[in-house]
């Protein structure tokens, strides 16, 4: 689907607006601003839920609207409606130049534009029946209870948007994009004796649903979230102390998202509330250490093909062999920075302003074999699963529950524990790093990321990590 032609059917053929009169009106709008944009969208949503053996929500959604942002200097003025019409785009631009004053500014140059496209188009509310989704969710529960006689209760959840962008910029060049995204999630739980224990899995990215109708991929889900349950289930109290834990691939790179990688972003750096300002060029992790976040990687659920800016997307390398090299940044912070956009400046809607935002955020393999690793340990724990967590941004502590974790006892991983909680500090953490796998993988599509109130898709990952001095809360000695 070519994004440019159906963004200019929504946004102009059928409201009935003329491009070029926008383009003006915008023009002078932002005339003697740093930078700025007009930015449309349109998106679709809807989202099902069955729970206790019976569909409880089937909800559809669509909204549209726009966002006129004028920058100077560190200023922004955001003016939004959802109604698309000339009149209130006119009342949008004398509401934002009320940020200039007397400001005269330099305006930004353009975006750099490039062909590639890294997800189709297609809206996947559009690829399936309703009925068919319905269905698919009765087979899932389905499959799910009849694989043992301890499973109490079943909740998935199937969730599609398709969001149509077009950016206007003063010079009057435009940008657009198509974005899918779909996700399905599985829990359980299960029941033995007086004690219940939960397991959960998820997937999407930005695709149709097609990946997820297959019984390969729903089943491989249904068996991981049962897994995590029956593990649980088998639990002993965590033991609490310092000690070394053995991370997991994929999803629990959510430690190093939280942790470290929002202390990475523009915007907290020039404003010197990261922990990691002032440290560009210096050691802050362990040797053979290295961060990216890469928005360019195809479907997936952080990746854009640009940004909300117009940027293109692009690796991103943050920090190499324990060094920090990079930040993510968006227009703004960039150019108060002396440097360039990254593809980082995302936003939630047209009604929310831009910041600097994760898109894929990985760590990448090492050179140890994960069995290696686990060997190497004679007293620690493993997480194999993150469930929530907060953070400090400023300082980068953090408090993490692990979901699926066991005991490490001389070099083999043993039982299963539970209510163990990781505490630290991720800037300390990454210097206690001592053995980094060559398994690196992202999560199977689930992750979602707030910041300053806005909610924005993401992915994470890591390979298997050993980390030394970690505290670790529990209930056990």
């Amino acid at each position: 689907m070519n994004p440019f032609l159906k963004t200019e059917e929504l946004f102009f053929r059928k409201t009935g607006l003329n491009e070029d009169r926008i383009k003006r009106l915008t023009a002078d709008a932002l005339k003697g601003m740093d930078d700025g944009e007009l930015f449309f969208e349109s998106t679709a949503s809807e989202s099902f839920a069955f729970d206790d053996g019976r569909l409880k929500l089937a909800n559809h959604d669509t909204a549209q609207g726009f966002g006129l942002r004028a920058v100077a200097g560190e200023a922004t003025g955001l003016a939004h409606a959802t109604s698309l019409d000339e009149e209130s785009i006119k009342r949008a631009a004398a509401t934002v130049a009320a940020v200039k004053g007397n400001f005269e500014g330099k305006l930004a140059i353009d975006p750099i534009r490039t062909n590639r496209q890294i997800y189709d188009g297609d809206n996947p509310i559009n690829s399936m029946p309703s009925e068919k989704k319905i269905a698919l969710l009765q087979e899932i529960d389905a499959y799910a209870r009849a694989k043992d006689a301890r499973v109490s209760q079943v909740s998935i959840s199937l969730a599609a948007s398709w969001q149509a962008v077009r950016i206007l910029r003063p010079s009057g060049e435009v940008y657009a994009d198509i974005r899918p995204l779909t996700r399905l999630n599985i829990s359980v739980i299960m029941k033995e004796g007086v004690r219940q224990e939960s397991g959960w899995a998820g997937g999407g990215g930005r695709e149709v649903y097609a990946r997820f109708v297959t019984p390969d991929t729903w089943k491989n889900l249904v068996n991981t979230a049962f897994k995590m349950a029956e593990v649980n289930l088998r639990s002993v109290e965590a033991p609490a102390g310092e000690m070394t834990v053995v991370l997991g691939p994929g999803w629990p790179g959510v430690l190093l998202h939280e942790a470290i990688g929002h202390g990475l972003e523009g915007d907290f750096n020039r404003k010197k509330t990261s922990v990691f300002s002032s440290l560009m060029g210096q050691r802050v992790a362990a040797e053979g250490v290295t961060i990216i976040d890469d928005g360019s990687i195809d479907k997936r659920r952080g990746s854009l093909t640009i940004d909300d800016e117009g940027t293109p997307t692009q690796c991103t390398v943050l920090i190499e062999d324990g060094i920090l090299v990079g930040l993510m940044q968006d227009r703004l912070n960039a150019r108060l920075m002396g440097t360039q956009s990254t593809g980082n400046g995302r936003r939630q809607s047209f009604a929310c302003k831009t910041m600097p935002r994760m898109t894929n955020t990985t760590m990448l393999s090492g050179q140890y074999d994960p069995k290696e690793i686990i060997a190497s340990v004679k007293n620690g724990i493993y997480a194999a699963q993150f469930g929530g967590g907060q953070v400090d941004i400023t300082s980068g502590k953090f408090v993490f529950s692990a979901r699926e974790a066991y005991k490490i006892e001389d070099g083999k991983i043993t039982v299963p524990i539970k209510g163990a909680t990781l505490t630290g500090s991720g800037f300390e953490a990454l210097k206690h790093i001592t053995m980094v796998g060559n398994d690196s993988a992202l999560d199977g599509g689930i992750g979602t990321c707030g910041k300053d109130g806005q909610s924005v898709p993401v992915g994470v990952g890591q390979p298997t990590m050993k980390l030394e001095h970690m505290t670790v809360g529990g209930a056990g000695g």
